[in-house]
């Protein structure tokens, strides 16, 4: 990937008052920082004739109502030999209908542009659209920084999702602050303090907050909401302060004025943390479902703090799974019932707190930049290329499996379990364990437990199944899923899908065991844990319960509970392909997703072990449907991306490929091959295998052969450095498989058929 030697943003630049002089500012340092040899500089856009005191890094102002700044900007440009251009876009911050001034700039520069959204419309004017259309059409990629917005980008501009990246919204990498110790800088020692912070306009809802204000009082007589932020500039050139002065008469006429402090100020960064650090609660009660994203929202999560919102796009995406607490829009007694709940329970809250803050480690602006850096170096280049060593080079086809390499899986275990993530190769501890992993993790002990391979070292597997035993929650009858690195877990009960894959490895477990106590740790805990799935709605946990299920009864364990919820399992999905299934759409869904091929790999084995034909026929109907989804025109095997699933019966996204669906598809068709013998199933397996090696779309190597190091996948323009445990045991699993292939005599001859004719 080329070398970057300078790089110019076009925005809103500080001291401007705004989201985006704030954004341009933040990134425009943090890319300095991280690339400290690069040059980098900004096109700030001036608002009618206001001049403000820019630094030097602000190269060129731009008069956002004079054509002739746009062109003389990319004259600049031009002239000083910048290699690629990000761009901030947001309607109001240029001029003429929609900004289409900013074509006049764009249309002229002779480097790759790269443009971030920061408001995408689901219903856009048809100049909006137009206006729209050209940006994305002078861009070489685009950039979002929720999945909404991809989803838009895609559904109304018709983007393709190769050209589009979403990163989120940078914050700064700050310490988790106790509240008590921010409130006595500040003089808030002993409050329950609620905060808003932000430019002040009537879309914010801050009237909904102060309506909630007196209810809140009633059980937590200490409260006090703190609105920090100066009114909008454009806001008081209109009207001057009467939004705030209405804000200030409602508190009054509500008698609590002296429970609502209006701090109005710009404050800098530092002094921005410090009060966000002091509050108990952040309250984003905005009034807009179409705020794309908000850097005030960012910020508070990125500290830690529990958030009560409204659900507009960027606040449902951040906030999911438990991360904060969303409310109606405009609903007063449901926020002050929500800040009030959160006010009363302290462990409640800081546990939400240091939820958001673990999940927000992601979103620090040293890692924001990376994540731009890379997305502008691929726009800079003519053609993608490969990464260094050991990725670097292609592999040729190859007609025997490598040889099995677990270092790297045992570099990424401790004695807890298996770590989730790598930041590249290093293990990534601010995200913790999880039972997803560390289940198939299991999986892949039981796999080299086999002749020829060489098992994993006895205290690795044993922390597997110590780790699926800590996991069980016998007051919910659930596996949770996310261990923190302190050896707490993030939620009482994980997803269905995690639940199924753990039964999976359970029912390995006490099939595959050496040890016989083990085997009947494994028979009992399968037997407790497997009676809520037949509540479950999701076809990816009813199939990996199913392969469980399969394993079970393949080592003579006897339930009658889990005869019966086989049949009701496997009938669901026979249902689920009956009411879906068309000429052209032979799946189980309106969409592809993720782990799609586990869902027939279960139809074929459940149909093979009980010896019903046209289950079986069912599962190689809907994967042979599948494979053809997944073969590039080139020939190489194309696993299903997950960036933007398909919904609707669209074809799925090209990107980004990750090795999990590429492991579910060797199992599947290695296990269509044993159901029916027909050789082009052992020839899918291979072909879906070598996408590991470098047979992909950018014919780059996915793996280490040498230490079993295996990328999280491929991007639409490189391949992912980090290298975490999902990635790694799904190449591992994918090998054995291939290799136990590979030590069968050799011949292509049809395996013993496991179906019986009659059923």
């Amino acid at each position: 990937m080329t070398t970057l030697s300078r790089i110019a943003l076009i925005g809103n630049a500080l001291p401007r008052r705004c989201g985006i002089a704030t954004f341009t500012t933040d990134l425009q340092k943090a890319l300095a920082a991280t690339l400290p040899h690069v040059e980098t500089a900004i096109v700030a856009m001036n608002d009618s004739d206001n001049t403000y005191a820019y630094p030097q890094t602000v190269r060129v102002t731009v008069r956002d109502d004079m054509i002739a700044d746009y062109a003389a900007a990319a004259a600049a440009l031009n002239s000083a030999r910048f290699d690629v251009v990000s761009l901030q876009h947001e309607f109001g911050i240029f001029g003429g209908d929609a900004g289409e001034h900013v074509m006049t700039l764009l249309s002229r520069l002779e480097m790759p542009v790269v443009t971030t959204f920061h408001t995408v419309l689901a219903s856009p004017t048809p100049q909006q659209l137009r206006v729209s259309a050209a940006i994305i059409d002078a861009s070489a990629h685009v950039v979002v920084m929720a999945e909404k917005g991809r989803a838009l980008l895609q559904d109304v501009y018709h983007v393709p999702s190769d050209r589009i990246s979403v990163i989120p919204h940078g914050i700064p990498d700050a310490p988790f602050v106790p509240a008590d110790e921010a409130k006595a800088r500040l003089g808030f020692t002993g409050r329950d303090v609620i905060l808003t912070f932000g430019l002040l306009s009537p879309n914010k809802g801050i009237e909904v907050m102060i309506d909630a204000m007196p209810e809140i009082l009633t059980h937590a007589p200490d409260a006090i909401y703190v609105v920090l932020g100066a009114t909008h500039p454009n806001l008081v050139r209109r009207e001057g302060e009467r939004y705030r002065e209405t804000l200030i008469a409602r508190a009054k006429d509500l008698g609590i004025a002296s429970r609502v402090v209006f701090l109005d100020r710009f404050v800098d960064q530092e002094t921005l943390l410090g009060y966000i650090a002091m509050c108990d609660v952040y309250v984003t009660p905005y009034l807009n479902e179409a705020q794309m994203t908000s850097g005030t929202l960012a910020n508070s999560f990125g500290l830690g703090k529990a958030i009560v919102s409204t659900p507009y796009w960027h606040a449902r995406e951040l906030l999911d799974d438990g991360r904060g607490v969303i409310v109606p829009f405009g609903d007063s007694a449901a926020t002050a019932r929500e800040v009030a709940a959160l006010l009363r329970d302290r462990t409640r809250r800081d546990a939400m707190g240091e939820r958001a803050y673990a999940a927000s480690r992601s979103m620090t602006w040293p890692r924001i930049a990376e994540r731009y850096r890379e997305v502008l170096a691929s726009a800079h280049d003519a053609q993608p290329r490969p990464h260094a060593s050991p990725f670097a080079r292609p592999a040729a086809a190859r007609s025997t499996p490598p040889a099995m390499r677990t270092a790297y899986l045992l570099s990424l275990c401790d004695d807890t379990g298996l770590f989730q993530h790598a930041v590249h190769t290093v293990p990534d501890r601010s995200h913790g364990y999880c039972v997803d992993d560390n289940a198939r993790a299991l999986l892949v002990a039981y796999a080299l437990d086999a002749e020829g391979e060489k098992p994993l070292p006895h205290n690795t597997t044993t922390s597997f199944v110590a780790f699926l035993q800590h996991a069980w929650n016998p007051d919910t009858k659930r596996f949770r899923n996310f261990l923190g690195f302190d050896r707490q877990w993030r939620e009482p009960a994980g997803s269905e899908d995690s639940h199924g894959r753990t039964l999976w490895a359970l029912g390995a477990c006490s099939c595959s065991d050496p040890d016989p106590a083990r085997r009947a740790w494994a028979a009992d805990l399968f037997v407790r844990s497997l009676p809520c799935v037949e509540w479950f709605h999701s076809p990816r946990a009813w199939s990996f319960a199913l392969l469980g299920i399969e394993r079970f009864f393949a080592a003579d364990h006897h339930d009658e509970a889990a005869h019966r919820l086989r049949a009701v399992l496997a009938a669901r999905l026979m249902a689920l392909l009956a009411a879906v299934e068309t000429k052209d759409w032979i799946w189980f869904e309106e969409g592809l997703s993720y782990d799609n091929a586990r869902l027939p790999q279960a139809l074929i084995v459940t149909g093979a072990a009980l010896g019903y034909p046209a289950m079986v026929d069912a599962g190689l109907r809907s994967l042979r449907w599948l494979m053809v989804q997944q073969i590039a025109p080139s020939g190489c095997f194309r696993p299903v991306g997950t960036d933007g699933f398909s919904f609707v019966r669209q074809a799925p996204a090209r990107f980004d490929q990750q090795p999990v669906e590429v492991a579910a598809t060797v199992s599947a068709c290695l296990a269509a091959w044993r159901a029916d013998g027909d050789a082009c199933w052992r020839d899918h397996a291979s072909r879906a295998f070598s996408w590991f090696l470098g047979q992909n779309d950018l014919a780059i190597p996915v793996v280490d052969i040498e230490s079993g190091c295996c990328r999280d996948g491929l991007h639409w323009d490189r391949s992912n450095a980090n290298c975490g445990g999902e990635s790694a045991v799904s190449y591992l699993l994918a090998l054995a498989e291939l290799r136990v292939l590979a030590r069968i005599s050799g011949d292509r001859t049809r395996p013993a058929l496991r179906v019986a004719i009659s059923a």
